[in-house]
Parts: C-alpha cells; structure tokens; sequence
C-alpha cells in the first residue's frame, strides 16, 4: 500500500497591476507527498528516560525527511508522542488511532493529520496492521510488545509479508531477544523465525532496510515443523 498523504493551504501574494495599485492574490496549493506508511509502536508513558523519548524523536523525524507517513497509536506522551511530535515537526503525515474510551484521558496528540476512533483496543491494531506498509518497534512497555508479537505472529503465519524493523537504542530490546533465541535453542521456535524481523540501533540503517525490503509470503511449514528443502 503506497501511502499518498495530501495537504491544501491558501498562499497570498501581492502583485502590482498596470495601474500602480496592490492587488493581493489568493493561490489555492494543492502538494502530494507520496511515499510509505510506517506504522511506529512504542511507549505512551512520560514518566521514562528521556534518552529514549529523544531516540525516537530523532528517529521519526529521520522518516519525515525521507517523506513517510507514520501511523501510531494517537497519544501524545512518551516514544509516543515524540514519533508524532518529530513527524509534525517536519511536515509530515500522522495519522492517530484509538479507542473511544482513551478520550477521557485526555492524552491524544493533538496536531494529528487525520484521526481515527475505533470501539476496541483490537480494532484498533487491526486498523493499523491494515494500513501500514512496514512496521517499527520502538522502546516500550507490555503493550507494545504485544503488538510486536501480535505483528510478528502474523508474518509467520503468512498473513503479511511487511518489514519488522526492531529499534533497539542503548540496547533496550537486548534482553528480548536473548529471549527469542532461547525459544530457538529450547525448540519452541525454528531459528528461520528469528530472519523475519531485524534489529538496529541506527536510525538511517534502519529506515534503509525499510525503503529497500522485499518481502516473501512465509512458507508455514517450514517456519513450524523446520522442515528442509530437498
């Protein structure tokens, strides 16, 4: 799904005519910025470290520049906010999502090109899952992680073929993935699984592996028996 995010604004001018006199113009703009639709999960909480709240500020803001969308979870606190925030920052598309419940909260981001309101937490990542073209993991806590599984599950399945790109600052995600590789080495996981998502510490690494990722439906089969080709 190619993300294609469209702006309009009125530009004024002031022009002189054959008479001397000013006459101000109005130009209707009309701009296209075409280019992914990256969905960005991460922490909605403030009270973190700072150091992961400019990390992945430092990283959207990377993405805006490169003219990719962001779709994310519509709250504006933590690794949150500050993907939305960097996205706005550089004139960039943000599309919010969230259940109607969140509203008494109070803690949506509120400069969101487009918002979205769901009834459930499920229709919610359903939504996202739907429109993005790639996905990235930010620092986060128990809800982000289960939309890492919830996303990771599904390629394996073979239900999307999406990039999974793990953002992994100051080695955050570090304990995570010894995990995995536990799974692998105790038999609860084939190893070929641990190939259907990427780990990076760098911003510009990272959105490269994104802007030039060829995926394959997965073979099933494979990824739960480890069966080998003949």
């Amino acid at each position: 799904m190619a993300f294609q995010a469209e702006t309009s604004y009125i530009k004024i001018k002031i022009l002189n005519n054959p008479h001397g006199t000013a006459i101000m113009a109005l130009y209707h703009v009309h701009s296209k910025v075409i280019g992914m639709n990256i969905c960005i999960f991460g922490a909605s909480s403030d009270i973190i470290n700072e150091k992961y709240v400019n990390s992945a500020y430092e990283l959207a803001a990377k993405m805006a520049k490169r003219s990719h969308g962001l779709i994310f979870g519509g709250g504006g606190k933590g690794v949150m906010g500050a993907t939305a925030q960097a996205v706005y920052d550089n004139g960039g598309f943000v599309y919010g999502v969230a259940p109607e419940f969140m509203s008494e909260y109070n803690v949506f981001f509120e400069h969101c090109t487009k918002f979205k309101h769901t009834k459930t937490m499920a229709e919610r990542k359903t939504f996202m899952e739907d429109q993005a073209d790639a996905f990235i993991i930010a620092p986060g806590g128990i809800g982000t992680f289960e939309e890492f599984f919830e996303v990771y599950t599904l390629k394996q399945l073979g239900r999307h073929s999406k990039a999974i790109a793990v953002f992994n600052p100051f080695g955050y995600y570090d304990k995570l993935l010894d995990m995995l590789k536990h799974c692998v080495h105790e038999d609860f996981m084939v190893s070929a699984s641990l190939d259907l998502i990427k780990i990076f510490e760098d911003p510009d690494e990272l959105l490269d592996y994104i802007e030039n990722y060829s995926g394959k439906t997965a073979d099933v089969q494979k990824l739960r028996y480890d069966l080998k080709d003949e």
